[in-house]
């Protein structure tokens, strides 16, 4: 497999992880009284694994040819940006307006992330996007928006802005991130993102004084808390080393078939009804995504 297919392979396995994720999401924030509270929890658990899992990478060489850490005064402060925008602003924007906003205006607002890093890759990470492209990111937009069902009734309240912040925020991060893998370690980048990204919301709590919260939550929670981790560690990880091989619009449009899975643990767990035009129309998109990636080369990396 060429590199770029070796990414789009982990983007499909980032969005196999995501679908699963949502789904146990959606069980385990019902068992917290504070959305911010328990993202911080999970967050944590994410950043100390993938922290665990970077620290023997610490003055290794690296047979990539990627630094190990960041070695000047831009890349610590594109780190320190990716911990913001990517790893702890968005999730309070997202968890404080989803407890606000409809759930499936939510969703789909959220799934429109691919349109916003295509508007940003081109003209910033100089990624060429083609008619297949163009077909791909159209066929995810419709499919989730087949998924969601009322998205085309969208009416912008606080929470609804609150969530569109964050996406847009997550798209920043793609781009970031994008130009510190010409130069950086994906795993070190990916503890960095959510270990500062940890702390920024511990400070959060703290300042809202919400910390003791935190403190007080039971065993049961935090063997929630412990699951989703794991799982947002795994979909950082695999995201991140999928964006270090393959262009971000590529990456991004295959992570929209996580509603898919999704979907199919909902009909299979829950007998929730399923929607088979949108199912259709996103595996559709991210199956073009990656006949669009075998048939031009990448860009060239962008350099830190």
């Amino acid at each position: 497999m060429t590199t770029r297919a070796t990414g789009i392979a982990l983007a499909f396995a980032t969005a196999v992880v995501s679908g699963v994720a949502v789904y146990v999401n959606s069980r385990g924030v019902s068992h917290f009284d504070d959305a911010t509270v328990y993202t911080t929890a999970k967050n944590a658990v994410a950043g100390l694994l993938l922290l665990a899992l970077a620290v023997p990478l610490l003055g290794a060489s690296s047979a990539s040819g990627r630094q190990r850490g960041p070695a000047t005064r831009r890349q610590w402060l594109g780190v320190v940006a990716v911990a913001c925008v990517g790893g702890s602003v968005p999730f309070v924007l997202f968890f404080e307006g989803l407890s606000r906003a409809d759930a499936t205006q939510a969703a789909f607002i959220h799934k429109t992330l691919v349109l916003w890093v295509a508007l940003l890759a081109v003209p910033l990470l100089h990624e060429r996007i083609g008619p297949l492209h163009v077909a791909a990111i159209a066929l995810v937009l419709a499919g989730q928006a087949s998924l969601a069902g009322e998205a085309g009734t969208i009416a912008f309240g606080l929470g609804e802005t609150m969530i569109l912040a964050a996406t847009l925020l997550w798209a920043v991060e793609v781009v970031l991130v994008k130009h510190l893998l010409a130069a950086l370690d994906p795993r070190l980048l990916a503890a960095a993102r959510m270990g500062l990204g940890t702390l920024v919301l511990l400070a959060w709590l703290g300042i809202s004084g919400r910390a003791g919260a935190l403190l007080a939550l039971d065993s049961s929670q935090w063997s929630w808390a412990l699951l989703t981790g794991l799982l947002l560690a795994a979909y950082v990880g695999t995201w991140y080393a999928a964006l270090s091989r393959a262009p971000a619009v590529d990456v991004t449009a295959v992570l929209v078939f996580g509603a898919v899975v999704t979907a199919l643990l909902a009909g299979a767990a829950d007998g929730a009804a399923l929607e088979p035009v949108g199912l259709v129309l996103v595996t559709a998109g991210a199956v073009l995504v990656a006949l669009a990636a075998r048939r031009r080369p990448a860009a060239a990396p962008v350099p830190s």
